[in-house]
């Protein structure tokens, strides 16, 4: 039998895996585990390990290492904990294969714990690339360089890969599991939606507002957040919003959350259920803020999504993105487009470039059919793959 461990500290990495997750918990032939820590357990960003009970999935432990002070140091200081945490745990069940998703710090504590304790490691969502400076990019190609093999969205991505040294053979094209929720998850009605929003809000026709500090913006966090709200609130856009990640900075906007809690065309959540969420996100008039979901998971619907600021940037997006810059009227003009009806006829039958929502099922063949402990070494010289293999200059 197969032990398969996935590790995950916040609720954003779950959502995209979670299709995959629960696959790999019914198969009888496969010893499913998820290793949970960071934010997941934290009440201050809606504990969404009970997202995890709700799935059934067996949890292998739980791991108190979220230190929320709110900075650079704070952050990094969340990702020794878990790993001098992990190291044991991992260890001591010694799984065949570990899996994890995306670019923040836990995904690069899952390559060390693969690499030296020489445990086979799938990467999901390798070969991105952002031009904001965030530090998740530099994650996600430092994790790419310590894993044993990926899996990744697009053809883009592969070839971002391979010219990093990685062997064409390691590198799988699923397109993105996370568009699979979409076609998987029952969702509720305007009417169901608007029943569930606290008692009193007025919240016909919304927004949905997602928006996360940036490494190199974060003094400017709460300003530029609270121009954002400003924006929509002028338009007379009502606005369903999330608290942001744990990305330093976050106080400043979790501090503005808290004025407008009481604004009666307003409704910030910490957490919902995937049935919830996924409704909300469906029936908003469009998405706004900085979150990858607007890049990489709008256009499934198809929903338009105003992408402000920095962050994301340099990604490729369907035509339902608009990036604009922070200030107040570039915010202003992307919300009169997205709001246009030519702009919205034009996108009504995209098609989502990162797939199709069928992907889970490939991903999940790939973990079950590879031999991945044959792949443990990279022996492999990068600057030899660079010429031998032709597929890099396609």
């Amino acid at each position: 039998m197969r032990r398969i461990l996935a590790i995950t500290t916040i609720r954003s990495d779950y959502d995209l895996m979670s299709s995959l997750y629960r696959k790999l918990h019914e198969d009888a032939d496969v010893a499913f585990r998820v290793l949970v820590g960071g934010a997941h357990l934290s009440a201050n960003y809606g504990r969404s390990v009970e997202l995890i009970h709700r799935d059934k999935l067996e949890i292998l432990a739980e791991i108190e290492s979220l230190i929320d002070g709110d900075s650079a140091r704070s952050r990094l200081k969340t990702a020794s904990v878990f790993l001098q945490s992990a190291i044991d745990v991992v260890s001591n069940w010694n799984p065949n294969l570990l899996i994890f998703a995306g670019d923040r710090e836990d995904v690069l504590i899952g390559g060390l714990l693969g690499t030296y304790l020489r445990i086979p490691t799938v990467h999901f969502f390798g070969g991105d690339h952002e031009s904001d400076g965030h530090a998740d990019t530099a994650v996600r190609h430092a994790t790419s360089k310590l894993a044993t093999a990926h899996v990744v969205s697009i053809e883009e991505h592969r070839r971002r890969l391979i010219s990093m040294g990685e062997e064409s053979g390691r590198i799988f094209v699923s397109g993105s599991i996370a568009l699979d929720k979409f076609r998987l998850t029952k969702t509720l009605s305007k009417e169901e939606v608007m029943a569930r929003a606290p008692r009193g809000k007025a919240l016909e026709g919304y927004a949905l507002l997602i928006y996360h500090p940036v490494d190199s913006e974060d003094r400017a966090a709460g300003q530029q957040f609270q121009t954002l709200l400003m924006a929509l609130r002028d338009s007379d856009i009502p606005v369903i919003g999330s608290y942001p990640n744990t990305d330093p900075g976050n106080s400043q906007i979790i501090e503005i959350i808290g004025r407008h809690t009481m604004d009666q065309k307003c409704w910030f959540f910490k957490n919902l259920d995937r049935e919830e969420f996924l409704s909300v996100y469906k029936h908003a008039s469009f998405i706004i803020g900085n979150s990858s979901s607007g890049i990489l998971e709008a256009a499934s619907i198809p929903l338009p999504a105003i992408n402000v600021g920095l962050r994301q940037r340099g990604r490729l997006a369907g035509a339902n993105v608009i990036f604009c810059d922070s200030d107040y009227e570039s915010i202003r003009d992307a919300i009169a487009t997205a709001q246009a009806s030519d702009f919205r006829v034009s996108i009504a039958r995209m098609k989502n470039i990162y797939g199709d929502g069928q992907s889970t099922e490939k991903a999940y063949q790939y973990l079950k059919e590879t031999d991945f402990q044959s792949m443990l070494a990279k022996t492999q010289d990068p600057l030899r793959l660079a010429s031998l293999d032709s597929s890099a200059t396609d």
